[in-house]
C-alpha cells in the first residue's frame, strides 16, 4: 500500500480537508480557504462523518492539465486504498459539481482565474491590492466565478462582487431578484470573514447608485446589458435512462459487457464479486459499484474504468463519476433500483428517518402525548395530533358534495371521492387539513369535482388549510387515526351512496396493519394466497364460512382491529394462525400459493430531500438543494417540493407567480411517476408558507415560525 505524508493526518478527525497538486504533489489548502479554487489547478477533497465515513473528491478545473488531473486520479486511489477501500470516491469538474459536493459550501463555491503553473497561491491575507471581480450565480447552489475586471462583465439579472481588499461592494442588477440578493450577501460575508479575517466593509449597491470609488476601480459605466437565462438545468422527468454494465479484466483489459438496457434494475443484478458501471450519462451522471468480493485490480481501477467509458461513449467530460463500495452507495445511486434495500433492513412500507447529520440515523418512537412538542416526530410519523379533533366528511356527488352520515365515518369506496375536512388547536389557534381521498374506480368526473371542490372549501376558509390529495390504499396515519379507535376500511370498489351498491362478491379479502403511529386500516385486496403477509391480519369472507387469519409477525391491535371487520361483515369467524390453516381456508383462496413472509420489523431508510420549483428564466425547472437543508432554504418567491418518501409536500412561498403555483402540483405528480425506483401515488400534501403544520417542519432543523416576519434582505444587511 503506498502512503503519502499527507495521509498521516486524513480523516482523523470530522470534518473537510483539502489539497491542491502542486509539481505532482497533494499540498494542503488552508482551512479558510477551502471552497475557493483556482480554475488552472486539480484538487484532492476528503470529507469525514462522525460515524466516520469517508468522502473523496477529486476536482478538476476547466484550464487544468492533463497531468495534474492524473495526479489528482491516482493520489484520489491511493487515499481510497489507505483508508481501506471503504470510501465513495467522486470525480467532480468545474461548474457541474455532485450535490454532495455542493452542500459542503453552503455560502458558496469560489473559482479564481489561474492556478500553481502561472504562480498563484492559496493565502489567508489583509491584502489591501486585491482587485477582482465575482459574477455570483445560482439560486440553491451559489457560484462565485472570477470574470474580467471591467464593466463589459456585468449584466442586469445578477449580482456582482467587486472586492477591493479593505471595501468589498455587492452590486444588484435591476432585474435580480431579492433570494438571489440574500444567496450573494452570503458569499460577500464568507470573503469578509474566511479570507480577510474580518478586516473589511461590505457595501450593498444598487445599480444606478454607485459609488465614486467604484467607479474610480472600474473606469466610467457604460449602459449595462440585461441578464441572460441559464438554460443548462436539466428537466427532473429525464431521470429515469440508465443502463447496467459489468466491467471485468479477465481478458487482461477492462471490458465493459451490459446487464440491463434500461432502468429501475433489480438489486439481485449486482453480483457481490463483480464491478460494475451504471451509465446515466444523458444526465451526466456516471456510477462505478465495486462488489466486495471483486479482484484488487478491478476495484482499484474503478476510476480508470469509468474515464474510459466516458470517452468511449463520447459523453461530456464533465460528467460526474461516483465510485461506491458496497454499502456505501448514494441516494442518487439507489434511485435507479426498484427494490433496494440496505444491509440491515427487511422488506415492508417504507419510512424515512429524523434529521441528524449525514450517517447519524435516529428512529423516533411514537408517542402521542408529547406530538405537539416534538416535531421532529411529528414529521416522521406523519401526524399532527392524536386525531382528536373535529371531523366533517362529504361524498362528491353530481358535481357538489353531499354529507356522509356519521355512523358510516371511517368506511371508504374505491368508487367514490371524498372531502374530510379535520379541525384541531395548535398553539391557541384552529387549523385546519382537507384531505381528498380519490377512490381507484371512481369517474373522471368525479376526481375534477373533488379537485374543484377542494378548492373551493379551501377558498370559503380563507386559503388557510393544509390540502392533501390522498389516493385509495396510499392513506397517511394521521388520516387513518381521525376513527378513534376503529379502523379505516377501504372497500375496493362500490359506492357508499343509496342505491348505488353493486352486489359483493361472494368471496372477500382484507388486509388489516398498523402504522408505526397505531393507527389501524383494513384494506379490501385481492382473495388470492399471494396477498397474505405473515406480519399481519386477514379477513377472509367466503359462502364457506369467515376466518381470521393470524400471521407470525401480526399484533394485539391488528387482532381487535378485526372483530369491527367481522361485525361490519356480519356472521361470527374462525381464528386461524398461520401454518395451521384448514383446507377450506385455501379452498377459498383458490389454492394456496407463495406470499410474503419475510419479518418487517425495519424500515428502509431513505433521506429527506428539497427541491426548488422556479420559472425565473422562463421556463419551469426543478433543482435540488444540496446538503443538509435548512429552513432559509425555503426561497419565499418560489414553489419548493419536500420529498420524504412516504409523501410529498409542496410548500408555497408567498412571492411565487401563478405560473408556479398552477405549475407545482403537476411538477410533483410528474417527479414522482417519474421516479426510477417505481414509487406510485404517494400523498401530496400542499401548504403555504406560514402555515405549515408540524408534519413539515419537524424535517428542518430549529423551525422558527418567525423567520419571515423580518425581512430576510435585511437580517443578512445587519450582518454586514
Amino acid at each position: 500500500m503506498v502512503s503519502h505524508k499527507e495521509f498521516e493526518t486524513a480523516g482523523k478527525k470530522p470534518g473537510l480537508q483539502a489539497w491542491r497538486i502542486e509539481n505532482m504533489d497533494l499540498k494542503p489548502v488552508p482551512k479558510a480557504l477551502i471552497g475557493n479554487f483556482f480554475t488552472g489547478d486539480a484538487y484532492v477533497l476528503l470529507y469525514t462523518t462522525p460515524a466516520p465515513s469517508h468522502y473523496i473528491h477529486m476536482w478538476l478545473g476547466d484550464e487544468c492539465s492533463q497531468d495534474e488531473s492524473g495526479a489528482a486520479a491516482i493520489f484520489a486511489t491511493q487515499l481510497d486504498d489507505f483508508l481501506g477501500g471503504g470510501p465513495v470516491q467522486f470525480r467532480e469538474v468545474q461548474n457541474n459539481e455532485s450535490l454532495t459536493f455542493q452542500g459542503y459550501f453552503k455560502s458558496g463555491i469560489k473559482y479564481q482565474q489561474g492556478g500553481v503553473a502561472s504562480g498563484f497561491h492559496h493565502v489567508v491575507t489583509n491584502d489591501a491590492n486585491v482587485k477582482r471581480l465575482l459574477h455570483i450565480k445560482g439560486r440553491r447552489t451559489i457560484r462565485a466565478t472570477e470574470v474580467a475586471f471591467s464593466w463589459a462583465s456585468f449584466n442586469q439579472g445578477d449580482c456582482f462582487i467587486v472586492d477591493l481588499g479593505k471595501d468589498i461592494y455587492q452590486w444588484c442588477g435591476s432585474e435580480c431578484n431579492r433570494f438571489e440578493l440574500v444567496k450573494a450577501s452570503q458569499v460577500a460575508i464568507d470573503i469578509r470573514d474566511n479570507e480577510r479575517n474580518g478586516r473589511a466593509t461590505i457595501q450593498m449597491v444598487e445599480e444606478g447608485a454607485e459609488p465614486q470609488a467604484l467607479i474610480d476601480a472600474l473606469g466610467p459605466k457604460p449602459s449595462i446589458p440585461p441578464g441572460t437565462p441559464d438554460d443548462d438545468k436539466v428537466d427532473i422527468s429525464n431521470k429515469k435512462k440508465a443502463s447496467l454494465y459489468m466491467i471485468s479484466d479477465a481478458s487482461g483489459s477492462m471490458k465493459s459487457t451490459i446487464v440491463a438496457e434500461s432502468s429501475p434494475f433489480k438489486q439481485a443484478m449486482l453480483n457481490l464479486e463483480e464491478c460494475y458501471i451504471l451509465d446515466n450519462g444523458v444526465d451526466q451522471n456516471l456510477f462505478v459499484w465495486k462488489g466486495p468480493k471483486a479482484n484488487t485490480s478491478e476495484r482499484k481501477a474503478a476510476m480508470s474504468a469509468a474515464q474510459q467509458f466516458i470517452k468511449d461513449k463520447g459523453y461530456s467530460n464533465k460528467t460526474q463519476i461516483q465510485v461506491l463500495p458496497a454499502g456505501g452507495e448514494t441516494t442518487l445511486f439507489k434511485q435507479f433500483f426498484s427494490d433496494w434495500k440496505d444491509k440491515d433492513q427487511t422488506t415492508g412500507p417504507t419510512k424515512a428517518y429524523a434529521i441528524g447529520r449525514i450517517a447519524k440515523v435516529e428512529k423516533v418512537p411514537f408517542d402521542a402525548s408529547t406530538l405537539h412538542t416534538n416535531h421532529s416526530m411529528a414529521a416522521q410519523h406523519g401526524m399532527v395530533d392524536d386525531g382528536k379533533g373535529k371531523v366533517q366528511i362529504w361524498r362528491v356527488e353530481g358535481g357538489d358534495k353531499v354529507a356522509v352520515d356519521a355512523s358510516s365515518y371511517g368506511q371508504f369506496f374505491g368508487g367514490d371521492c371524498y372531502l374530510i375536512l379535520y379541525s384541531y388547536k395548535l398553539g391557541g389557534r384552529e387549523q385546519h387539513i382537507i384531505y381528498t381521498w380519490q377512490g381507484l374506480k371512481c369517474t373522471q368526473d368525479e376526481l375534477a369535482a373533488s379537485a374543484f371542490l377542494t378548492v373551493k372549501l379551501d377558498d370559503s376558509m380563507g386559503g388557510a388549510p393544509v390540502q392533501v390529495r390522498v389516493t385509495q390504499g396510499q392513506e397517511p396515519a394521521h388520516l387513518m387515526s381521525l376513527f378513534q379507535g376503529k379502523p379505516m376500511v377501504v372497500y375496493m370498489g362500490g359506492t357508499s351512496r343509496k342505491g348505488g351498491q353493486a352486489k359483493s362478491a361472494a368471496t372477500r379479502l382484507f388486509h388489516i396493519r398498523q402504522s408505526s403511529s397505531r393507527a389501524t386500516r383494513a384494506v379490501e385486496v385481492k382473495p388470492l394466497a399471494s396477498s397474505l403477509n405473515t406480519n399481519d391480519v386477514f379477513v377472509l369472507k367466503s359462502p364457506g364460512g369467515t376466518f381470521v387469519w393470524s400471521g407470525v409477525g401480526a399484533s394485539e391491535e391488528e387482532m381487535a382491529a378485526s372483530k369491527h371487520i367481522v361485525a361490519t361483515l356480519g356472521g361470527s369467524a374462525s381464528n386461524v394462525s398461520e401454518d395451521k390453516e384448514p383446507d377450506g381456508f385455501w379452498l377459498a383462496l383458490g389454492g394456496k400459493n407463495e406470499y410474503q413472509s419475510s419479518k418487517s420489523l425495519q424500515k428502509t431508510v431513505k433521506p429527506p430531500r428539497l427541491f426548488g420549483c422556479s420559472n425565473k428564466t422562463g421556463r419551469l425547472i426543478v433543482e435540488e438543494v444540496p446538503g443538509d437543508f435548512q429552513q432559509t432554504d425555503l426561497a419565499t418567491d418560489d414553489v419548493m417540493l419536500l420529498d420524504t418518501w412516504d409523501q410529498i409536500f409542496i410548500w408555497i412561498g408567498n412571492e411565487a407567480n401563478d405560473e408556479e403555483k398552477t405549475g407545482a402540483p403537476k411538477i410533483a405528480k410528474d417527479y414522482v411517476d417519474s421516479d426510477p425506483s417505481g414509487r406510485k401515488g404517494l400523498p401530496i400534501v400542499s401548504i403555504k408558507q406560514g402555515a405549515e403544520p408540524p408534519t413539515f417542519t419537524g424535517w428542518f432543523q430549529a423551525w422558527d415560525h418567525k423567520m419571515w416576519e423580518t425581512d430576510p434582505l435585511d437580517k443578512i444587511r445587519s450582518q454586514f
